[in-house]
């Protein structure tokens, strides 16, 4: 039986604290063919860089990112994306599902999901989407989650390894619990 990853909140005042670590599983899930936005090789600090040009938005209150750990080691990560237009606040979008080769099979990701189901729901967003490798693991999660395909886009972007890909894009509708909007 395997130990429950804990799952944190990241504050803007502890992300940089957590840098190394979300770069580091970045890198390393790419490197093992994660379809992410990046191409290989992808190295530790491009993705330290890819997470630092995020830092503003994690201040403003705009983007959410939650950390699993284990054992010491960040294993996972989701991010929720506020929409600023002011047209747009009822919905918001993951980014960045990733969990680390060694913590797969453990109900993870599906953890993490719910969590920034949850999170949106409570900050009054009543509309997620997220998009992803067509015929990927992370798509089967999806559809099993409750989430909606809306279309697939072939040939939408490449793999790591530079071979373009399908993407299938999802939505998912929620019952705001939080009685308020999204972050401004």
């Amino acid at each position: 039986m395997h130990t429950a990853h804990t799952i944190t909140r990241l504050s803007a005042d502890h992300f940089h604290d957590n840098l190394h670590a979300l770069a580091t599983l970045l890198s390393e899930v790419v490197t093992d063919g994660a379809s992410l936005g990046f191409l290989t090789p992808f190295d530790h600090t491009a993705a330290s860089t890819w997470w630092n040009e995020h830092a503003p938005a994690l201040t403003e209150g705009t983007l959410i990112i939650w950390t699993a750990h284990h054992d010491g080691r960040t294993e996972a990560t989701i991010s929720l994306a506020f929409e600023p237009k002011p047209n747009g606040r009822h919905r918001a979008e993951i980014l960045k599902l990733m969990v680390h080769p060694r913590a797969r099979g453990r109900g993870l990701a599906r953890r993490l999901l719910t969590t920034a189901e949850h999170a949106a729901a409570q900050a009054g967003a009543d509309l997620l989407l997220l998009d992803t490798e067509t015929g990927s693991p992370a798509e089967h999660l999806y559809h099993a989650t409750g989430w909606t395909r809306y279309g697939i886009v072939p040939g939408y972007a490449t793999d790591p390894s530079g071979v373009l890909r399908d993407c299938s894009f999802f939505y998912k509708r929620l019952t705001p619990t939080g009685g308020g909007h999204a972050p401004q």
